[in-house]
């Protein structure tokens, strides 16, 4: 249910203070995605710096590996800055994230190639990629919790959404650097050195982003930090079990059928649907910029209809719209009825992703927030998320595509199942102001 009691009265000035919060909060949000990302744009073209293989194949796929690395030490970053986040407070935490994001950033922008150092260079490209994933495995739950205690009570829906809508644009402008780099040096310099500028680019975003949170306000009260129980794994699983599984429950769903509407989709676009490299690019690229900008509409109709009224949507509509969308979408040949399939499709994931963040933040106590929400994400993320693309490309493989496509509906019942666990009305944060 949305929040019947009395909404406290804000300030102008306080007012003004925690929307810049949300913005300097979000804004190392958005450094870190950019940077996760870039890696995935820019591989085709630093593949032969770092894996010498006349197999471009073989070459794509160590690549991939490094990756995939990636995403496997989130679940350590969602431990770890939860932990941290809990026990040292939010700023603390965010601050360490996005340096570490930085650093990584930096050193794939400096790093000697293959022929210049020789295994140390793959070797050293891993470090970074680690680094990385530690970071951005550590972001989303200290993000999430610091927007959704920051946000202004009664509106907390539609301010936490702003972390997907950082999220999206990360990627957004992931994608708008690749291009317009392709578009001012030749496809030789790129490979040469081009590369390395979109690195060096999130490196600087980085470093404004520190500027940024260092002017926040922490959120959490040092007698929460003090406490024995803050970021303790022990007190999350003897007291919140039940809060964590349900986290990790809708998490699992929510990032299977997010990475493939996303990440996944302009492949899909290219193999399954056969439509034209470009054309699947620009196709995706108006729909995520369509998907970033519908976060806050969704965000605000949380606020009046209830978080749990929102999860049981999505787990509902995604259980019912799924094989029809992605069935209906293979035998499409206009790219404008392709783009309408898949901006439906993101509507729907938008009644999780918009709140995504809050809703999760609500299920735990200020000592182990973070910490809860960090590590279930991190954990239904690398499972699920991860490898959407790589199941989806097995079934596929194997002849039987559309065992994905009931594989994510599956993934979407639970979800709603999930969803009915939730409360009416959330036990934490509700009376914060």
């Amino acid at each position: 249910m949305p929040d019947t009691t009395t909404t406290p009265h804000y300030t102008a000035e306080e007012t003004r203070h925690r929307i810049f919060a949300i913005m300097a909060a979000s804004s190392g949000n958005l450094v870190e995605w950019f940077d996760f990302y870039v890696y995935a744009f820019t591989a085709l073209y630093f593949k032969n710096s770092f894996f010498p293989n006349e197999d471009p194949t073989v070459q794509l796929l160590q690549t991939a590996g490094v990756f995939a690395a990636g995403f496997l030490m989130r679940p350590i970053g969602g431990w770890i800055f939860g932990r941290v986040a809990d026990r040292l407070g939010r700023k603390t935490s965010m601050l360490i994230s996005v340096a570490m994001m930085c650093g990584g950033s930096l050193m794939i922008a400096v790093l000697p190639t293959y022929a210049q150092i020789g295994a140390l260079a793959p070797f050293l490209l891993l470090v970074a990629r680690l680094i990385q994933g530690l970071s951005v495995g550590g972001e989303y739950g200290t993000t999430a919790t610091y927007m959704s205690e920051v946000a202004l009570r009664g509106r907390r829906g539609f301010f936490s959404s702003f972390q997907y809508v950082t999220l999206i644009g990360g990627q957004l402008l992931a994608v708008l650097v690749i291009v317009i780099i392709e578009a001012l040096m030749s496809k030789e310099q790129i490979t040469e050195w081009g590369w390395r500028i979109p690195f060096v680019i999130g490196a600087i975003a980085a470093v404004v982003s520190i500027f940024l949170r260092r002017t926040l306000t922490e959120t959490q009260k040092a007698e929460t930090r003090d406490s024995k129980k803050a970021g303790s794994l022990s007190e999350l699983f003897r007291h919140h079990t039940p809060a964590f599984l349900t986290v990790l429950g809708y998490t699992a769903g929510g990032s299977l059928i997010f990475y493939t509407f996303t990440t996944y989709m302009q492949k899909y676009l290219v193999n399954t649907v056969h439509m034209p490299v470009k054309t699947a690019s620009y196709v995706m690229t108006v729909a995520l910029f369509l998907y970033m900008c519908m976060q806050p509409l969704f965000g605000a109709l949380s606020d009046r209809i209830g978080r749990r009224t929102n999860m049981l949507l999505f787990g509902a509509l995604g259980t019912l719209c799924t094989v029809p969308i992605l069935t209906t979408l293979q035998h499409v040949t206009s790219p404008a009825m392709a783009g309408l399939l898949i901006v439906v499709a993101l509507a729907i994931v938008s009644f999780y992703t918009s709140i995504s963040g809050i809703v999760k933040a609500e299920m735990f106590p200020p000592e182990v927030r973070a910490l809860g929400v960090g590590l279930a994400y991190a954990v239904g993320n690398a499972i699920f998320g991860g490898s959407a693309e790589f199941v989806a490309l097995s079934m596929k493989t194997a002849g039987h595509e559309q065992l994905f496509y009931w594989y994510v509906t599956v993934m979407m019942i639970i979800a709603f199942l999930v969803a009915l666990r939730l409360p009416r009305q959330a036990r934490y944060l509700h009376h914060d102001h």
